[in-house]
């Protein structure tokens, strides 16, 4: 049974600025493949002449994106072997999304209100400096919830911008970092209270407009080249056992009625 696809990715420009926003409020702005593919044309837009800054953020303050929506994987397969290359098939779509944000040219701010979980901890980690409030959490708990994996990429990005014991912790134990342990991490560049954040993002935009842009953009291609070594590791075989696995389809089935999985490691 397809899932009945809502939500959507809304472009503007403003100036030198392009906002894209996840709007899919309903389910706490979780990412359809539909939305990947609009968030992904979005980049063309930021990447046009004249913008210097692009900001990536949620719809209506509550969530920044609760991961990709999960009633998607409940379509895979149930053969093994097919379901293992239909996740190995979503991670590489995820992935080019991923790739596309990190090439932006301008720089990207992710503004993290609510929770940043899954594919939404992904994205955050792809932008190259975070403002958040409060109550914002960053969170990837698939060893809790649904029993899949995350590719290198994401794990090398989530590494570079935490550290690895942190980054490790964060996934082993399924445990979400709250905003204050993500700023002394160096993961969140600033916290603003959700009345000052309108005047935080506009500022930090300012900034960063009236910078050099080919200094920005030579900067961001720089640390882009650093980190993409180790994020081409290959964990297909990794990625292909864990959605292939009975774990994974009991983990979806668990989460999509609201009850705890139960995990026999097949």
């Amino acid at each position: 049974m397809s899932p009945e696809l809502d939500g959507g990715v809304r472009v503007t420009r403003r100036g030198p600025v392009v906002e894209l926003l996840l709007d899919n409020q309903r389910r706490r702005n979780a990412l359809t493949f539909p939305m990947y593919e609009q968030l992904a044309a979005g980049c063309e837009v930021a990447d046009e002449p004249g913008v210097r800054a692009v900001v990536l953020r949620g719809a209506g303050g509550l969530a920044f994106a609760a991961g990709t929506d999960i009633r998607h994987f409940a379509d895979f397969p149930t053969d093994p072997e097919a379901a293992g290359e239909a996740g190995l098939a979503y991670e590489r779509r995820v992935g080019r999304v991923l790739a596309r944000l990190l090439a932006l040219r301008a720089p990207l701010v992710g503004v993290v209100e609510g929770p940043a979980f899954g594919g939404g901890l992904a994205l955050a980690a792809a932008c190259d400096l975070l403002l958040a409030t409060p109550d914002a959490t960053f969170g990837a708990p698939i060893a809790r919830t649904l029993g899949n994996c995350l590719p290198a990429p994401v794990v090398a990005r989530l590494a570079d911008r935490l550290g690895t014991a942190r980054t490790m912790a964060l996934l082993l134990t399924a445990e979400p970092l709250d905003a204050a342990t993500a700023h002394t991490a160096g993961f969140v560049h600033r916290i603003a209270e959700p009345d000052e954040l309108p005047e935080r993002i506009d500022a930090l935009l300012e900034r960063l407009v009236n910078q050099a842009p080919l200094t920005l953009a030579a900067l961001k291609e720089t640390e882009r080249r650093l980190s993409s070594a180790a994020a081409r590791v290959d964990t297909d075989d990794l990625l292909r056992r864990a959605y292939g696995s009975a774990d994974f389809r009991a983990g979806v089935a668990a989460f999509l009625d609201h009850r705890t999985p139960r995990w026999e490691g097949r």
